[in-house]
């Protein structure tokens, strides 16, 4: 035995040029000039099938114009914009695998479009790993600006808990006092639900149950039958996709509404074309809507009707927002990368379709208005619309920082 305890010098050496190997390859320089000057890639993981598929279909139509429209004027930052768009089917699992995917083979550090809320709480715990920033565009779970807080999380969107405080602000100025809940088996519609559950507790009234229903329920009779027997004036529904479709076309045909107002934390189009007349009366909350009257909402309809011959939807526009928040973050930033452009979307505002949205650096949130609507037959328009009933500023609607509780 030599008594040596270290590597040799030959050894060393191996080392010493495998490294220099490594870092000189073609493609580690590939993705690093790629990444400094090549196109801006942003990963969109969605659930283009499955119960919400029609969800992440309208998330993708967002982000696919605003991508359109921001390579035509020459791109950003002078370079061309690409969305990598996967299916995760409403998988947790596989919107983790794929978002990774994109990372590691693409070298793509910005994430937007993830729909189900239980997909985004997964994928947050490895935004620091892949030193990636997310904005959220849809996800609604309070969750993700509260408890579940990470550094690299932003959300652009109205959330489930603002969209239950427009609901419950609306109710206080309303006769009703007894209300149930029903919500989608998932984080979305259990947050939501408490938090109603909270707020109209808060107010004085009466809290009489809740109920879930599995994601993909086909059947919901079992569930009229209880929210009409419970005895409440209102039900208050968290519902999107398929299962919302069903659940409103099964209490026209038992004539739920004729005993119980509706009540949901969002109105979408998507839902109303599905079920025509069976969403007649139905109030809630939007996160968007065609129908706000505002300039640079009445600047992208046109925008919209012109693509696609038609009016955007909730989530569209809900997406739209989200990334013209990412192009003034970025642009702001001069680049893309997380330490730079985390400090330039804190306390960023923009002026977008819903007015002014301010994306406050405590939590991340963006505090903007809350709409309420009413669904309601119109001259000029095939199926029932969404109109705007009632509007409240994003301080009354946006919880206290980190929080999913309100100041009153």
């Amino acid at each position: 035995m030599s008594g040596k305890t270290g590597p040799s010098r030959r050894a060393m050496l191996k080392v010493g040029l495998a490294a220099s190997a490594t870092v000189a390859s073609p493609a580690i320089l590939r993705l690093t000039a790629e990444a400094q000057s090549g196109p801006i890639k942003f990963g969109m993981p969605l659930a283009l099938t499955g119960a919400l598929g029609s969800v992440g279909q309208q998330t993708k139509r967002g982000a696919e114009l605003w991508a359109k429209l921001q390579n035509a004027k020459g791109g950003l930052l002078g370079r061309p914009v690409e969305l990598l768009i996967e299916d995760t089917a409403g998988n947790p699992a596989n919107c983790v695998r794929k978002a990774q995917e994109m990372v590691e083979r693409h070298n793509c550090r910005l994430f937007t479009g993830i729909t189900l809320s239980s997909e985004a709480l997964a994928v947050v715990p490895k935004l620091a790993e892949w030193d990636s920033i997310f904005i959220s565009g849809i996800n609604g779970d309070g969750r993700l600006t509260a408890e579940s807080f990470v550094p690299n999380f932003f959300r652009a969107n109205i959330s489930g808990p603002m969209g239950t405080r427009a609901v419950s602000l609306y109710l206080r100025d309303g006769k009703m006092q007894k209300f149930y809940a029903l919500g989608m088996d998932y984080a979305w519609g259990h947050n939501s639900v408490q938090v109603f559950e909270n707020e109209v507790k808060k107010a004085k009234r009466e809290f009489i149950g809740k109920v879930f229903s599995p994601t993909g329920t086909k059947d919901y009779s079992t569930y009229i039958t209880k929210i009409r027997q419970s005895g409440a004036d209102a039900v208050f529904l968290v519902m999107q996709g398929d299962d919302n479709n069903a659940f409103l076309s099964q209490s026209r045909q038992y004539r739920l509404p004729e005993k119980v107002k509706l009540l949901t934390e969002i109105v979408d189009l998507a839902s109303i074309r599905a079920v025509g007349d069976a969403s007649l009366g139905l109030i809630g909350s939007s996160r968007y809507s065609f129908t706000y009257d505002h300039p640079l909402n009445n600047a992208f309809v046109e925008l919209w009707k012109k693509e696609y011959n038609t009016v955007p939807d909730t989530f569209e526009g809900e997406q739209w927002q989200c990334m013209k928040v990412f192009e003034a973050g970025i642009t702001k930033a001069g680049g893309i990368e997380a330490d730079k452009l985390r400090p330039a979307l804190e306390d960023i505002e923009i002026e977008s379709v819903k007015g002014k949205v301010l994306i406050r650096k405590c939590d991340h949130q963006g505090v903007q208005q809350g709409f309420m609507v009413e669904v309601v037959k119109k001259p000029g328009f095939d199926t029932p619309i969404p109109q705007v009933i009632a509007t409240f500023p994003g301080e009354a609607t946006t919880p206290k920082c980190n929080t999913m509780t309100f100041e009153d």
